[in-house]
Order: C-alpha cells, then sequence, then structure tokens
C-alpha cells in the first residue's frame, strides 16, 4: 500500500477553496475538504487509477476528478504526493522546471 504525501501546494489550493465554499457555508467548505480527502486516500490502494495529466504527459503524474476538481499527484516508488487541487474549468498549465 502507498502512502500519501501532501504537498504544501495542495494543501494550500485546499484553504484557498475551503475559505471561497465557507463564504456561503461553513458546513459545505467542510464537508467539501473531507470529501478531497477522502477521495485521495482511496490511490493508497489504486495509485494508477487517475489519468495521466495531459498538460504533462509522464505516466507518473496522474489526476483524479472530484466533482469539479482536479486532484493532481505524482507516484513516487511507495508514495503517492498530491500536488494540486485545480478546478477544471481553470485553464491551468505546469509549473517550468
Amino acid at each position: 500500500m502507498a502512502k500519501i504525501i501532501w504537498a504544501p501546494s495542495a494543501l494550500d489550493d485546499i484553504d484557498a477553496i475551503a475559505e471561497f465554499i465557507s463564504r456561503d457555508s461553513i458546513d459545505h467548505a467542510a464537508l467539501f475538504v473531507d470529501r478531497i480527502i477522502e477521495t485521495a486516500d482511496r490511490l493508497k490502494n489504486f495509485p494508477l487509477s487517475g489519468r495521466i495529466i495531459p498538460e504533462i504527459g509522464n505516466p507518473n503524474c496522474r489526476e483524479i476528478i472530484y466533482g469539479a476538481y482536479r486532484i493532481m499527484y505524482r507516484i513516487d516508488k511507495h508514495n503517492i504526493w498530491i500536488t494540486g487541487i485545480i478546478h477544471g474549468a481553470r485553464n491551468w498549465k505546469p509549473p517550468h522546471d
């Protein structure tokens, strides 16, 4: 079973999304955070279940979808790094190395 590790950037994404949702409902914001974490935790058993991120094309860089959000992650040996939570309507481009 793989270990899930949340990158600081992904935690920042969750905080920003939850803050936005909480403007309308604190309960919905908390539920969103819980569901995102539950969805990502499933990767422990099925790390290859996500599709390859089209903008990157690397088989180790994948994403799963929760609602309108892309949960992006990188597979690294026995670890799964959650690297970002991005709204699907956002015109996202990978960071440059």
